[in-house]
């Protein structure tokens, strides 16, 4: 089995570099998506999560907890917090808003000139970070109004803006950019594997041969890991040297968590060329199925607390879900495993049901 497996690991290997389509989507590919999409995007989004430090926990302090949940930006969540746990309420993405008010609150909005609440916001998503502070203004102007206070507003915020002091965009979508090219690439490469076999021909002397569906899977797909690690380090690289984003957390879990990605994407690229006739069809089905989902629906664009339940509902289903949390939380953050092993134990049983089903589906025959 060794030698067998050795041998279509060596085909494998050969077929791509003979290949000149492949060495373009591996060599330019990742290089012209994150400088194009590094550079051009930027968004809106509503009910972001925040939490309440409230020393004061006075009527007056309960009514601008209201201000600030009773509209469309925000979302209060229910725990109840101390200072000691903001650190983990970031790194779990449980908020992305800390309002803090101070004990004096109530007494200082009649004896003082200016009442200052501190707002700590997660800007490892620069958009978000950029709209908690215009939102919170927004919130506090209409909250003076209510109370009858003039300009300039008696209530000021302090805010501290953390992870992405600067508040640059490429903060945020650059993680995001390189989860979308693995997993496009990676499964773009392995979606042509065996309809390249049938349209080659060389489908019936595997057919003929005493070669199992595993050894053909695991075979077609080791070579991938080898050459999606690559790319993936290369994605980094460039993003480093481009945007400057920022390497905060360990650089081997991050390899580990971008392996594991790149084995789920594989596995689904081999799943769609085992029901796919020709490459042709095999290169769209991989277009289809890995761009607009992992752009619209896993979070990189949009919140997916922001999205109609259904959908949401769909993004779960999604490893870029999932490794967009921890490739995020690695790179901005700083997080660590004991945080992130959720997502990491849902992309392992992604990746291995995906390939399960690809070896299923396989079948020692010509169609």
């Amino acid at each position: 089995m060794r030698r067998r497996l050795l041998a279509i690991i060596r085909k494998e290997f050969i077929h791509i570099l003979r290949d000149f389509r492949s060495l373009m989507i591996i060599l330019l590919m990742p290089i012209l998506m994150i400088v194009l999409y590094g550079y051009g995007i930027t968004l809106d989004m509503r009910n972001i999560p925040f939490a309440v430090i409230d020393d004061s926990n006075t009527p007056e302090s309960r009514a601008l907890v209201r201000a600030f949940s009773d509209n469309g930006f925000f979302l209060l969540v229910p725990e109840r917090i101390t200072r000691e746990d903001v650190q983990r309420v970031f790194s779990r993405r449980s908020a992305g808003m800390v309002l803090v008010i101070p004990a004096d609150f109530a007494p200082s909005l009649s004896t003082a000139a200016v009442t200052r609440v501190q707002v700590l916001v997660d800007a490892s998503d620069s958009n978000v970070g950029t709209f908690i502070g215009t939102y919170s203004t927004q919130v506090l102007r209409l909250f003076n109004q209510r109370r009858g206070a003039a300009p300039p507003a008696l209530i000021t915020l302090e805010p501290r803006i953390l992870y992405n002091p600067d508040m640059k965009s490429a903060y945020f979508f650059v993680p995001g950019l390189i989860a979308l090219l693995l997993i496009l690439i990676s499964a773009l490469l392995t979606s042509i594997t065996i309809t390249r076999e049938k349209e080659s021909g060389t489908m019936e002397q595997i057919l003929v041969s005493p070669i199992h569906p595993v050894e053909i899977i695991i075979g077609k797909v080791l070579p991938y890991v080898t050459i999606g690690f690559a790319i993936g380090a290369l994605i980094l690289v460039f993003a480093q040297l481009i945007f400057d984003v920022p390497m905060r957390g360990s650089l081997p879990l991050l390899s580990l968590m971008s392996t594991l990605y790149i084995f789920v994407s594989l596995s689904f690229g081999l799943l769609i060329s085992t029901v796919s006739k020709t490459q042709m069809d095999a290169m769209f089905r991989t277009v289809m199925a890995t761009i607009l989902p992992t752009f619209m629906l896993s979070g990189f664009l949009f919140p997916i607390a922001s999205m109609p339940l259904p959908l949401q509902a769909v993004s779960q289903a999604l490893p870029a879900t999932y490794f967009l949390v921890i490739i995020r939380g690695i790179m901005l953050k700083g997080t660590g495993l004991a945080e992130l092993w959720p997502q990491a134990a849902i992309l392992a049983g992604i990746g291995v049901f995906i390939l399960a089903v690809s070896i299923r589906r396989f079948r020692m025959r010509l169609d």
